[in-house]
C-alpha cells in the first residue's frame, strides 16, 4: 500500500505487519544481507564494526549517526570493478558524495558520475580525474556546462535539444571538442518505484526513442561536429532485480546505433547500459552478485550486436546505490517507546524523516535491530519512527525489536548509505547527522554534525 501523505494513520493499521515479515527465532540474530560486512554482534551483546563498538561511536559522535564501514564500501566496488574487467564502472555521487568516498573510489579506479555542478565541485576538490567523470543532468546551467568543459569532464551525457545547442555553442567558443553520449529513453518500464523508474516515456530524462527524437539528437551532434559522440546512454530505473529490462532496452539501444550507422556512416564506439541495480533492504530482498550481473549483461550485448551487426562497444555501467547503500546504517538512540491502545508499538529515536525520507517519500521498507545490547525478552513487532511533527515520520515500517526494548537502547538501521545523507533535510530545523567511517577499529569523521550554530548562520534576517 502506498503512503498516505496524511501520514501513518492513514496507511496500514495493526499489529501483524507485511506477510514476509516472520517472528525471528533469535532476536539478536543479524541478516547478512541486510549489513555491512564487518558488522557483528560482540561478546557482551553490542555491535561492533570493523571491530569497534558501536556504544563507543555513539558515545564519542553522537546519535543519530551514519556509520560507513568503509573496507566494505571498497569492496563492493572492487566486486564491480573486477566482475566487469574493460568495462567502465560509475560510482553514482547522488547516492551519497563527500571528498572522503571520492577519493575511496578513485583509488579503487571506478569512475564518478555527477548531476550538479555542487557534485562536481566535489569531485573535483577531491581530486578525482576529471577524465574518469561524467556530467548527468536534465537542465545543466550555462555555468555548470562551463566548468565541466574547462576542467575537462570526461564525459557529458545530452539530454536535451537545448543543451546541445548550449553545449555546442560553449565548445565551439573554447575550441574543444568534449566527449558526449546520448540519453535515450527506451520505453521500458522498470518493476520499481514510479518516481525512481525513468525509462518510461512519460518523463522528464533523455530523449524518446519511439517518438524520433533520439535519432535526431544523434544526427544532429554528428552534423554540426563540434561535440564527439562517443555512443548512446540508457538508464531504466532503480533498485532493480530483474535484467530482462536490460535485455529490452540494449536490443532497442543498438537498434538505434545500427539506425545511426546506417544513415551517417558512423559506428558510436561506446554503450552505456545504466544500471540501478537493487540491494537488500529487507529479508524480501534478493540482489545478484555483481559477478551474476556481468554474465547476464554481457550475454544480452553480445547477442544483440551480433543481431545488428556491430562491434561490440566500449561498455560502462551504473550500479548506483549497490556499492554504498549496503555500506552504512544509521545509528539511533530511543527516546521514548508507546503502546497505542494494543494496535501498534512505537519506538521514537533522535532522528527521522530528516535523516532518511525514503520511507516517506517512496513507501520504502527497511529493517532494524537492538544495537547497545543483547535481550533473552520476546520478539515485540513494533514501527520505529523519528522525532518529527509528522504522523508520517516513519523510519522503519514494521520490525521485530526485543520487547524490552527501552528509552536509552540504541537501535541500528542498515542499508542507509545511498540516498539517505544526501537527501536529508533540516526539518524542524533539525541538524543533520554527521558521517563516521570505521576502518581495522578505529573511526574517523569525514562529514561533521551539523549545529544549530550553522543553521542560524544562514539567516541573515
Amino acid at each position: 500500500m502506498r503512503a498516505h501523505e496524511a501520514g501513518a494513520m492513514h496507511g496500514d493499521i495493526g499489529d501483524r505487519g507485511p506477510g514476509w515479515l516472520r517472528p525471528p527465532a533469535d532476536v539478536n540474530a543479524l541478516v547478512p544481507q541486510l549489513w555491512p560486512r564487518q558488522v557483528e554482534r560482540g561478546a557482551g551483546g553490542a555491535l561492533t564494526v570493523a571491530g569497534l563498538d558501536v556504544r563507543e561511536l555513539a558515545a564519542g559522535y553522537g546519535t543519530p549517526a551514519y556509520v560507513l564501514d568503509e573496507d566494505d564500501l571498497r569492496s563492493r566496488a572492487r566486486d564491480f570493478r573486477d566482475a566487469f574487467p574493460d568495462v567502465d564502472v560509475y560510482y553514482a555521487g547522488k547516492a551519497f558524495l563527500c571528498r572522503a568516498v571520492v577519493r575511496m573510489i578513485a583509488e579503487e579506479g571506478l569512475h564518478l558520475d555527477v548531476c550538479s555542478g555542487g557534485e562536481l565541485a566535489t569531485a573535483l576538490s577531491a581530486g578525482m580525474p576529471a577524465e574518469r567523470i561524467g556530467f548527468h543532468g536534465n537542465n545543466k546551467s550555462v555555468a555548470e556546462l562551463t566548468r565541466a568543459l574547462d576542467a575537462g569532464v570526461g564525459r557529458i551525457i545530452l539530454d536535451s535539444f537545448t543543451e546541445i545547442d548550449r553545449l555546442t555553442a560553449l565548445a565551439r567558443e573554447r575550441g574543444v571538442r568534449p566527449g558526449v553520449l546520448i540519453r535515450v529513453t527506451v520505453g521500458v518500464e522498470a518493476h520499481t518505484h514510479e518516481f525512481i523508474a525513468t525509462a518510461h516515456e512519460d518523463q522528464k530524462f533523455g530523449f524518446s526513442l519511439a517518438g524520433g527524437a533520439a535519432a535526431a539528437a544523434a544526427f544532429t551532434v554528428i552534423d554540426e561536429g563540434v561535440l564527439d559522440l562517443r555512443g548512446l546512454h540508457s538508464h531504466i530505473g532503480s533498485q532493480i532485480f530483474d535484467t530482462s529490462g536490460f535485455e529490452v532496452s540494449a536490443r532497442r539501444v543498438l537498434a538505434l546505433q545500427a539506425q545511426i550507422r546506417d544513415a551517417r556512416g558512423v559506428e558510436l564506439p561506446e554503450l552505456d547500459l545504466g544500471g540501478g541495480f537493487g540491494i537488500a533492504y529487507t529479508t524480501q530482498d534478493d540482489p545478484s552478485t555483481p559477478a551474476e550481473l556481468a554474465k547476464r549483461l554481457r550475454k544480452i550485448v553480445d547477442s544483440e550486436c551480433a543481431a545488428e551487426n556491430l562491434a561490440v562497444p566500449h561498455l560502462s555501467i551504473e550500479p548506483g546505490r549497490a556499492i554504498v547503500g549496503p555500506a552504512v546504517f544509521t545509528l539511533y538512540e530511543v527516546g521514548t517507546v508507546k503502546d497505542v491502545d494494543g494496535l501498534r508499538t512505537y519506538v521514537s529515536v533522535d532522528g527521522g524523516m530528516s535523516d532518511n525520507i525514503r520511507t516517506a517519500l517512496y513507501d520504502a521498507s527497511y529493517s532494524a535491530t537492538l544495537a547497545g545490547r543483547a535481550s533473552t525478552a520476546e520478539p515485540l513487532l513494533a514501527r520505529v519512527v523519528g522525532k518529527h511533527c509528522e504522523s508520517g515520520d516513519i523510519v522503519v515500517k514494521d520490525e521485530f525489536l526485543p520487547a524490552d526494548v527501552r528509552p536509552g537502547d540504541l537501535v541500528a538501521v542498515p542499508g542507509t548509505g545511498a540516498y539517505c545523507r544526501s537527501m536529508a533535510s533540516n526539518y524542524n530545523h533539525v541538524p543533520r547527522p554527521p558521517v563516521v567511517a570505521v576502518r581495522d577499529g578505529r573511526a574517523r569523521l569525514i562529514v561533521r554534525r551539523e549545529t544549530e550554530e550553522d543553521l542560524l548562520a544562514l539567516d541573515v534576517g
